[in-house]
């Protein structure tokens, strides 16, 4: 199975040096380090069953073709959208935000 190349968007990164941020400061390295793992294995993941996001929130939105893939041991949610040979990560967001809000925000 070949791996589709992932490219996260100015939000995302933002999203994930935040995550990073937060976590470091009020959990320690440690919690931050962990989650960096967990996003990089649903980055690895994605990459290679790009189809199998839950198309939840591209409903709920109607955004054709947005995928959303939860990190297996922390709350985040990876959101994105499959296009010519590359994933897009569109954003990288706790699962207890207003997700639709947080969605509809254009590059910060």
């Amino acid at each position: 199975m070949t791996a589709t190349q992932v490219i996260l968007r100015a939000a995302a990164r933002q999203d994930v040096d935040d995550a990073v941020a937060h976590y470091a400061e009020k959990a320690g390295t440690d919690v931050a380090l962990g989650f960096i793992d967990a996003l990089e294995g649903a980055l690895r993941h994605i990459a290679l069953n790009p189809a199998s996001g839950s198309p939840r929130y591209g409903h709920e939105l109607n955004l054709e073709g947005l995928r959303s893939w939860a990190l297996k041991s922390d709350p985040q949610i990876v959101f994105y959208m499959e296009g010519s040979g590359r994933i897009d990560v569109w954003r990288v967001l706790h699962g207890r935000r207003d997700i639709p809000a947080w969605l509809s925000e254009r590059e910060r």
